[in-house]
């Protein structure tokens, strides 16, 4: 391979690179979904999620601590994802929030959350 080509290959390589690493900007809550803001608790999880679209995840779980503050980039249906440059995530919600005895509850990733007051 020449030197010409070897070049031309790694500044290919490089320009689409670039954009993988990129920063995406966290996307504001949309209406439809405002009653996803807010406090949330559960057994062993807690989220915070802000109209800005920034998210703060704490998970506690035997051998597996996780405390994380992400971008939300989107919603799929009742789910959203997250994300900070090329890593990105699912939360899965088999339950959106809704009103249960007076407490506003949704269930994500499994686990039932309650939303602080």
């Amino acid at each position: 391979m020449s030197f010409k080509l070897a070049f031309k290959s790694l500044a290919l390589l490089g320009a689409l690179a670039v954009p993988m690493f990129a920063q995406a900007d966290p996307q504001p809550i949309p209406s439809d979904k405002r009653a996803y803001i807010g406090d949330w608790k559960g057994k062993d999880m807690e989220l915070n999620i802000a109209a800005s679209g920034k998210l703060h995840y704490k998970r506690n779980q035997p051998g597996k601590n996780l405390d994380l503050s992400v971008d939300m980039l989107g919603f799929n249906g009742d789910n959203f994802d997250v994300g900070v440059g090329i890593i990105r995530s699912t939360f899965v919600v088999s339950k959106p929030p809704h009103q249960d005895d007076r407490k506003m509850k949704m269930t994500v990733d499994g686990v039932e959350l309650t939303k602080a007051e």
